[in-house]
Protein backbone atom coordinates (compact mmCIF):
# COMPACT_ATOMS: atom_id res chain seq x y z
CA UNK A 1 0.00 0.00 0.00
CA UNK A 2 2.78 2.41 0.93
CA UNK A 3 4.67 1.61 -2.28
CA UNK A 4 1.51 2.19 -4.36
CA UNK A 5 0.87 5.51 -2.57
CA UNK A 6 4.48 6.55 -3.18
CA UNK A 7 4.17 5.78 -6.88
CA UNK A 8 0.96 7.82 -7.13
CA UNK A 9 2.59 10.76 -5.38
CA UNK A 10 5.57 10.57 -7.78
CA UNK A 11 3.29 10.57 -10.84
CA UNK A 12 1.33 13.50 -9.46
CA UNK A 13 4.54 15.46 -8.88
CA UNK A 14 5.79 14.64 -12.39
CA UNK A 15 2.49 15.78 -13.90
CA UNK A 16 2.57 19.04 -11.93
CA UNK A 17 6.15 19.74 -13.05
CA UNK A 18 5.32 19.04 -16.68
CA UNK A 19 2.27 21.32 -16.58
CA UNK A 20 4.29 24.09 -14.98
CA UNK A 21 6.76 23.95 -17.87
CA UNK A 22 4.34 23.21 -20.68
CA UNK A 23 4.26 25.37 -23.83
CA UNK A 24 0.86 26.68 -22.75
CA UNK A 25 2.18 27.66 -19.31
CA UNK A 26 5.53 29.40 -19.92
CA UNK A 27 8.18 29.65 -17.25
CA UNK A 28 7.29 32.34 -14.73
CA UNK A 29 10.42 34.35 -15.65
CA UNK A 30 9.81 34.23 -19.40
CA UNK A 31 9.49 37.45 -21.38
CA UNK A 32 7.15 36.85 -24.31
CA UNK A 33 6.49 40.49 -25.15
CA UNK A 34 8.04 41.24 -28.53
CA UNK A 35 9.78 38.80 -30.87
CA UNK A 36 12.83 36.53 -30.59
CA UNK A 37 15.59 36.86 -33.19
CA UNK A 38 18.16 34.08 -33.62
CA UNK A 39 21.51 34.61 -35.32
CA UNK A 40 24.72 32.61 -35.77
CA UNK A 41 27.91 33.88 -34.12
CA UNK A 42 30.08 33.82 -37.25
CA UNK A 43 33.07 35.33 -35.39
CA UNK A 44 33.17 32.45 -32.92
CA UNK A 45 32.75 29.98 -35.79
CA UNK A 46 35.82 31.48 -37.48
CA UNK A 47 37.84 31.20 -34.24
CA UNK A 48 36.97 27.63 -33.27
CA UNK A 49 37.43 25.05 -36.01
CA UNK A 50 40.03 22.37 -36.66
CA UNK A 51 40.79 19.76 -39.33
CA UNK A 52 42.40 16.63 -37.88
CA UNK A 53 42.61 12.84 -37.87
CA UNK A 54 40.67 11.42 -34.94
CA UNK A 55 39.76 8.00 -33.59
CA UNK A 56 35.98 7.54 -33.37
CA UNK A 57 34.59 4.90 -31.04
CA UNK A 58 31.94 2.49 -32.31
CA UNK A 59 29.78 3.34 -29.27
CA UNK A 60 29.74 7.10 -29.91
CA UNK A 61 26.24 8.41 -30.59
CA UNK A 62 27.48 10.57 -33.46
CA UNK A 63 28.91 7.43 -35.11
CA UNK A 64 25.60 5.59 -34.73
CA UNK A 65 23.31 8.45 -35.73
CA UNK A 66 25.55 9.79 -38.51
CA UNK A 67 26.16 6.41 -40.14
CA UNK A 68 29.92 6.80 -39.61
CA UNK A 69 32.32 3.85 -39.83
CA UNK A 70 34.28 3.84 -36.54
CA UNK A 71 38.07 4.03 -36.44
CA UNK A 72 40.54 6.67 -37.60
CA UNK A 73 38.59 9.33 -39.49
CA UNK A 74 39.53 12.71 -40.95
CA UNK A 75 37.19 15.40 -39.59
CA UNK A 76 36.61 19.10 -39.51
CA UNK A 77 35.20 20.17 -36.12
CA UNK A 78 33.57 23.54 -35.44
CA UNK A 79 31.74 25.54 -32.75
CA UNK A 80 28.20 26.81 -33.25
CA UNK A 81 26.69 29.53 -31.06
CA UNK A 82 23.17 30.83 -31.69
CA UNK A 83 22.37 34.01 -29.72
CA UNK A 84 18.82 35.28 -29.27
CA UNK A 85 19.29 39.00 -29.97
CA UNK A 86 15.57 39.76 -30.05
CA UNK A 87 13.44 41.33 -27.33
CA UNK A 88 11.52 38.18 -26.31
CA UNK A 89 12.38 34.69 -25.11
CA UNK A 90 12.02 31.52 -27.13
CA UNK A 91 9.89 29.29 -24.88
CA UNK A 92 9.62 25.62 -25.80
CA UNK A 93 9.15 24.02 -22.38
CA UNK A 94 9.05 20.33 -21.53
CA UNK A 95 9.60 17.89 -24.45
CA UNK A 96 7.42 15.32 -22.66
CA UNK A 97 4.42 17.63 -23.03
CA UNK A 98 5.07 18.12 -26.76
CA UNK A 99 5.47 14.39 -27.30
CA UNK A 100 2.29 13.76 -25.31
CA UNK A 101 0.49 16.23 -27.56
CA UNK A 102 1.98 14.52 -30.66
CA UNK A 103 2.79 17.91 -32.18
CA UNK A 104 5.84 16.68 -34.13
CA UNK A 105 8.39 19.08 -32.62
CA UNK A 106 10.52 16.41 -30.93
CA UNK A 107 11.85 12.97 -31.79
CA UNK A 108 13.35 10.41 -29.42
CA UNK A 109 17.10 9.81 -29.75
CA UNK A 110 17.61 6.22 -28.64
CA UNK A 111 21.38 6.55 -28.30
CA UNK A 112 21.19 9.73 -26.22
CA UNK A 113 18.15 8.50 -24.26
CA UNK A 114 16.39 11.83 -24.56
CA UNK A 115 14.38 13.95 -27.01
CA UNK A 116 15.82 16.07 -29.80
CA UNK A 117 14.18 19.17 -31.25
CA UNK A 118 13.67 18.92 -35.00
CA UNK A 119 14.98 21.52 -37.46
CA UNK A 120 16.80 23.72 -34.96
CA UNK A 121 19.98 24.15 -37.00
CA UNK A 122 21.41 23.03 -40.33
CA UNK A 123 25.15 22.37 -40.78
CA UNK A 124 26.56 22.36 -44.35
CA UNK A 125 30.08 22.06 -45.77
CA UNK A 126 29.98 23.75 -49.17
CA UNK A 127 32.40 23.62 -52.09
CA UNK A 128 32.28 27.25 -53.32
CA UNK A 129 33.06 26.48 -56.97
CA UNK A 130 30.28 23.92 -57.47
CA UNK A 131 27.90 24.50 -54.57
CA UNK A 132 28.13 20.81 -53.62
CA UNK A 133 27.06 20.23 -49.99
CA UNK A 134 28.18 17.66 -47.41
CA UNK A 135 26.03 17.01 -44.34
CA UNK A 136 27.30 16.91 -40.75
CA UNK A 137 27.16 14.04 -38.25
CA UNK A 138 24.96 15.92 -35.77
CA UNK A 139 21.27 15.03 -35.89
CA UNK A 140 19.60 16.62 -32.88
CA UNK A 141 19.58 19.65 -30.62
CA UNK A 142 18.49 20.73 -27.15
CA UNK A 143 17.95 24.44 -26.57
CA UNK A 144 19.43 25.86 -23.37
CA UNK A 145 20.75 29.15 -22.02
CA UNK A 146 24.46 28.29 -22.06
CA UNK A 147 26.22 31.66 -22.58
CA UNK A 148 25.21 35.28 -21.97
CA UNK A 149 25.30 37.57 -25.00
CA UNK A 150 27.28 40.78 -24.35
CA UNK A 151 25.24 43.89 -25.07
CA UNK A 152 26.76 46.15 -27.72
CA UNK A 153 28.18 49.33 -26.23
CA UNK A 154 27.38 48.53 -22.60
CA UNK A 155 28.27 46.46 -19.57
CA UNK A 156 24.76 45.75 -18.38
CA UNK A 157 24.71 42.34 -16.64
CA UNK A 158 22.58 39.69 -18.40
CA UNK A 159 19.27 38.42 -17.08
CA UNK A 160 19.52 35.16 -15.18
CA UNK A 161 19.40 32.03 -17.30
CA UNK A 162 16.12 30.10 -17.11
CA UNK A 163 16.32 27.27 -19.67
CA UNK A 164 18.67 24.70 -18.17
CA UNK A 165 17.33 21.18 -18.73
CA UNK A 166 16.90 19.15 -21.92
CA UNK A 167 14.63 16.65 -20.19
CA UNK A 168 14.30 12.93 -20.93
CA UNK A 169 11.60 10.29 -21.00
CA UNK A 170 9.66 10.78 -17.76
CA UNK A 171 12.09 13.50 -16.64
CA UNK A 172 10.67 17.02 -17.09
CA UNK A 173 12.82 19.48 -19.01
CA UNK A 174 12.62 23.16 -19.81
CA UNK A 175 13.98 24.14 -23.20
CA UNK A 176 14.26 27.55 -24.82
CA UNK A 177 16.63 30.49 -25.26
CA UNK A 178 16.18 33.70 -23.28
CA UNK A 179 16.80 36.96 -25.09
CA UNK A 180 20.29 38.07 -24.13
CA UNK A 181 21.47 34.43 -24.02
CA UNK A 182 22.89 31.96 -26.53
CA UNK A 183 22.87 28.20 -27.02
CA UNK A 184 26.40 26.94 -27.75
CA UNK A 185 27.69 23.64 -29.16
CA UNK A 186 31.47 23.50 -28.71
CA UNK A 187 33.63 21.98 -31.44
CA UNK A 188 34.81 19.17 -29.14
CA UNK A 189 31.33 17.78 -28.44
CA UNK A 190 29.66 14.77 -30.00
CA UNK A 191 28.64 15.21 -33.63
CA UNK A 192 30.14 18.68 -34.11
CA UNK A 193 31.99 17.63 -37.27
CA UNK A 194 31.95 16.76 -40.94
CA UNK A 195 33.62 13.51 -42.04
CA UNK A 196 36.11 14.30 -44.80
CA UNK A 197 37.39 10.86 -45.84
CA UNK A 198 34.15 9.26 -47.03
CA UNK A 199 33.69 7.27 -43.82
CA UNK A 200 30.04 8.30 -43.55
CA UNK A 201 29.01 7.20 -47.04
CA UNK A 202 29.39 10.66 -48.58
CA UNK A 203 32.04 11.44 -51.21
CA UNK A 204 35.50 12.25 -49.78
CA UNK A 205 36.28 15.97 -49.46
CA UNK A 206 39.44 16.85 -51.46
CA UNK A 207 41.96 19.35 -50.02
CA UNK A 208 41.06 22.96 -50.75
CA UNK A 209 38.91 25.85 -49.56
CA UNK A 210 35.38 25.28 -48.32
CA UNK A 211 32.58 27.12 -46.54
CA UNK A 212 31.17 25.94 -43.24
CA UNK A 213 27.62 27.24 -43.40
CA UNK A 214 25.35 27.17 -40.33
CA UNK A 215 21.66 28.09 -40.51
CA UNK A 216 19.69 28.44 -37.27
CA UNK A 217 15.93 27.84 -37.38
CA UNK A 218 16.28 26.88 -41.06
CA UNK A 219 13.43 26.90 -43.56
CA UNK A 220 12.09 23.42 -44.38
CA UNK A 221 9.30 21.67 -46.24
CA UNK A 222 7.32 19.62 -43.68
CA UNK A 223 7.24 15.87 -44.10
CA UNK A 224 4.48 13.56 -42.89
CA UNK A 225 3.78 14.16 -39.20
CA UNK A 226 5.65 17.48 -39.06
CA UNK A 227 3.75 20.68 -38.27
CA UNK A 228 4.15 23.99 -40.10
CA UNK A 229 4.03 26.26 -37.08
CA UNK A 230 5.43 29.37 -38.75
CA UNK A 231 4.83 29.71 -42.47
CA UNK A 232 7.35 31.89 -44.29
CA UNK A 233 6.03 31.51 -47.85
CA UNK A 234 4.67 29.17 -50.53
CA UNK A 235 7.32 28.33 -53.11
CA UNK A 236 6.89 27.99 -56.89
CA UNK A 237 6.08 24.29 -56.50
CA UNK A 238 3.26 25.04 -54.09
CA UNK A 239 5.23 23.71 -51.10
CA UNK A 240 4.99 25.36 -47.70
CA UNK A 241 8.33 26.79 -46.51
CA UNK A 242 8.18 26.72 -42.73
CA UNK A 243 10.17 27.44 -39.56
CA UNK A 244 9.91 25.71 -36.21
CA UNK A 245 10.32 28.91 -34.18
CA UNK A 246 8.90 32.43 -34.47
CA UNK A 247 11.32 35.28 -35.20
CA UNK A 248 11.16 38.94 -36.09
CA UNK A 249 13.73 38.40 -38.87
CA UNK A 250 14.47 35.21 -40.80
CA UNK A 251 17.00 36.87 -43.12
CA UNK A 252 19.88 36.94 -40.57
CA UNK A 253 19.90 33.23 -39.66
CA UNK A 254 23.01 32.18 -41.60
CA UNK A 255 26.67 32.29 -40.54
CA UNK A 256 29.60 31.22 -42.73
CA UNK A 257 33.36 30.84 -42.48
CA UNK A 258 35.87 29.99 -45.21
CA UNK A 259 38.31 27.26 -44.16
CA UNK A 260 41.23 25.46 -45.80
CA UNK A 261 41.35 21.65 -45.72
CA UNK A 262 44.98 20.49 -46.03
CA UNK A 263 46.43 17.25 -47.44
CA UNK A 264 47.79 15.90 -44.15
CA UNK A 265 46.43 17.57 -40.99
CA UNK A 266 47.53 14.74 -38.65
CA UNK A 267 46.16 14.12 -35.17
CA UNK A 268 47.27 17.55 -33.88
CA UNK A 269 45.28 19.21 -36.63
CA UNK A 270 45.25 22.44 -38.61
CA UNK A 271 43.14 25.48 -37.77
CA UNK A 272 42.49 27.84 -34.82
CA UNK A 273 41.63 24.91 -32.50
CA UNK A 274 44.64 22.75 -33.46
CA UNK A 275 46.21 20.84 -30.58
CA UNK A 276 43.00 20.55 -28.52
CA UNK A 277 41.47 17.24 -27.48
CA UNK A 278 38.06 15.83 -28.32
CA UNK A 279 35.25 15.04 -25.87
CA UNK A 280 33.41 12.93 -28.46
CA UNK A 281 31.67 10.74 -25.89
CA UNK A 282 30.14 13.79 -24.23
CA UNK A 283 26.58 14.75 -25.03
CA UNK A 284 25.14 18.20 -25.79
CA UNK A 285 26.19 20.87 -23.32
CA UNK A 286 28.38 18.42 -21.33
CA UNK A 287 25.59 16.76 -19.36
CA UNK A 288 23.29 13.79 -19.85
CA UNK A 289 19.96 15.55 -19.88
Amino acid sequence: MQSKLGALLFLALLSAQSQAQSPQSPHSQSDTTGQPDLVVNAKLLSQQWVVRDEELDANACSVEEGGVTPGLRRLVRFTVETPNIGDADIVVGDPNVHVGNNDGLFEFASCHHHYHFRHYALYELVEPATGYVWKAAKRGFCMLDTDPVPKSGGNEPPRSSQFRSCGAVGVPGNQGISHGWADTYRFDLSGQFFVLDGGDGQPPVPPGQYLIRVTVNPPFVPQAGEPCLHLERIDSNGDEICHQLPESNYSNNVGEVLITIPDHPGRTGVGPAAGTRSKENYDEHDHPL
